[in-house]
């Protein structure tokens, strides 16, 4: 009989082992098709592309693996400067207050960042600001579906893009409007 709870247990953890192994695929496959695509967005208009979000984050991990999350782009802008890694042309800026003129970007790339935001306003103030600098704003999130992006303290907002919107939904305890979707397509 414990042998077959063992067994049990086992396989369920397999279970969700694999589950979040193909979450995780997916999630990956998604941050490289949308970092292709922004590169290329900002090549075809002959304009610099904008990366919000450092490529090595602000762990040491990244750093240590010499595995950035994504590219860095022409320009990389972050609140935190270890994020930026040596970027050349690193900006220490926050993402709803974007030092730069309008559309001066042929594409922003967005990864893991705007989950990071406190609400649901800060998210759409980021969206707006991303809009109003870049020509194309393409945007990566954790997924519902991962357990990294449910366990991470510091993730405040579900963020997702389904084709023109982009939609936010506050986590935990709601402080004010706890759910937005926003043209994503808007232009400034």
């Amino acid at each position: 009989m414990a042998y077959l709870a063992l067994f049990i247990a086992l396989g369920i953890f397999l279970a969700i082992a694999g589950w979040q192994l193909a979450v995780w695929l997916v999630e990956t496959r998604d941050k490289n098709s949308k970092y292709r695509a922004a590169t290329a967005y900002a090549k075809e208009s002959g304009k610099q592309l904008l990366i919000a979000g450092g490529p090595w984050g602000v762990t040491k991990t990244r750093r240590r693996l010499n595995k950035p999350a994504h590219g860095s782009g022409d320009v990389c802008l972050d609140i935190d400067r270890r994020a930026l890694g040596g970027h050349p042309r690193g900006v220490v800026a926050s993402v709803t207050h974007i030092p730069f003129s309008d559309k001066c970007f042929g594409a922003a790339f967005a990864s893991h960042l705007l989950e990071h935001l406190p609400t649901v306003a800060d998210g759409k103030q980021a969206l707006d600001e991303l809009n109003r600098v870049a020509e194309a704003v393409l945007i990566v999130s954790p997924s519902r579906q991962s357990f990294p992006g449910w366990l991470t303290p510091g993730h405040h907002l579900w963020v997702w893009q389904k084709g023109s919107l982009t939609y936010f939904k506050q986590r935990g305890k709601a402080r004010g409007k706890d759910f937005l979707a926003v043209d994503s397509s808007a232009k400034g």
